[in-house]
């Protein structure tokens, strides 16, 4: 028996009364079947809904030819009258999202031609696919374009076109498509074939934010957000930029200018760290002249600091320089040598001290997880 589709004669149904038609188990709950239904089963690239018969939860619908299956938690008995009711806040943010994307795919389309080869709803983002590049600004200004038709609070037209009308209706599609042919259109903006539930009008989309644009197997994968989830993602954003424009004591439209200051100042601090380390290294390589084989331990240094303190020591010691800066538990080191070999040493090293680090014969560089006094007894006996 057929299943009344409520969800299409009604896209913001939240409660209705039916009939129980069929109710058998599954190994995952009992399969409902009712004469009519306003939950919408998972198709499209649409979730399904959510929701309730009886207080029986409503765990999954998914469409079986003319059937349309929900998967309850408990049983209901066939011919008993059941009142339904949807997860209305997962609803209207699915339609959001939903008809967010086709607004931008139907701009898209318009404006480069360039057609949606993928589609998927995830529970805080959408990803969209298409088969031409965009740049920074065409993302733009679709996104502007998309926020405009909101605005405009156009009436989305949602109908089926008899077997006659269906051949004058334009519409976005991939390929040619048997009737029945459903088209949901949002005047000026996209005309596309589809199964999905939708809002009533733009306005209710409330915004739509592209998140990042990336490149594709020659077109790009777009993540946006609509409705509520775009909100949510501009308050959080408007309050990192907050607390940044507090670190940097600019004002939060500013932020960008006092992110490259910092960043420019950190540069030039970083130059001149290099050079005082430079000079220390220079400094503490003297006092090993013609020492021979060296165990060096220097706080505060970087892994360049340490390797550049091992090459300049393993230049003037006539032996091998150990080089190792951190805290018992973690330290990092450098082996360096001007001739011989220093990878079974190394890898001795590793083994005893819970460490990992490599490289050429005469420069071995890692880490070891151990102590001060373990590193001493290795090399010292």
């Amino acid at each position: 028996m057929e299943t009344r589709k409520l969800y299409y004669e009604d896209s913001h149904l939240r409660h209705f009364c039916a009939t129980v038609t069929g109710c058998e188990q599954s190994e995952k709950g009992w399969l409902v079947t009712l004469n009519a239904t306003a939950f919408y089963p998972e198709g499209g690239g649409q979730a399904c809904d959510l929701g309730s018969l009886n207080g029986v939860k409503v765990l999954a619908v998914y469409e079986e030819g003319e059937r349309i299956l929900h998967l309850c938690d408990g049983a209901l008995e066939v011919g008993v009258a059941v009142e339904g009711e949807i997860d209305w806040t997962r609803r209207f943010d699915l339609m959001q999202q939903h008809s967010g994307e086709h607004i931008v795919s139907g701009l898209i389309h318009q404006k480069f031609g360039g057609m949606n080869t993928g589609f998927h709803v995830g529970t805080t983002e959408m990803e969209v696919d298409f088969d031409v590049p965009l740049t920074a600004l065409q993302v733009a200004e679709v996104e502007r374009c998309a926020n405009e038709a909101v605005w405009q609070n156009l009436e989305i037209q949602c109908w089926t076109p008899d077997p006659q009308e269906l051949p004058t209706v334009f519409y976005r599609r991939k390929r040619e498509l048997p009737w029945p042919v459903r088209i949901v259109r949002v005047p000026g903006y996209d005309s596309c074939a589809c199964c999905g539930v939708h809002v009533k009008k733009t306005g209710e989309i409330g915004l739509i934010k592209i998140l990042s644009c990336v490149s594709l197997r020659g077109g790009v994968r777009l993540r946006l957000v609509c409705g509520k989830r775009a909100y949510d993602w501009v308050a959080h954003v408007f309050e990192e930029n907050r607390l940044v424009s507090q670190v940097f004591s600019v004002p939060m439209e500013q932020t960008g200018g006092g992110a490259q200051k910092m960043n420019e100042a950190l540069a030039a601090e970083k130059y001149r760290a290099a050079g005082l380390q430079s000079r220390v290294a220079a400094l503490i390589a003297e006092s090993y002249v013609n020492h021979g084989d060296v165990l060096h331990f220097e706080d505060g240094l970087d892994s360049a600091g340490i390797r550049q303190l091992a090459e300049r020591i393993a230049a003037v010691c006539g032996g091998r320089a150990a080089v190792f800066s951190g805290s018992d538990g973690n330290y990092g080191y450098c082996l360096a040598s001007t001739d011989g070999d220093l990878r079974d040493l190394c890898k001795e090293m590793n083994a005893q001290l819970c460490g990992r680090g490599g490289g050429k014969p005469c420069f071995q560089q890692g880490s070891v997880q151990t102590t001060q006094a373990q590193i001493r007894a290795f090399f010292e006996g």
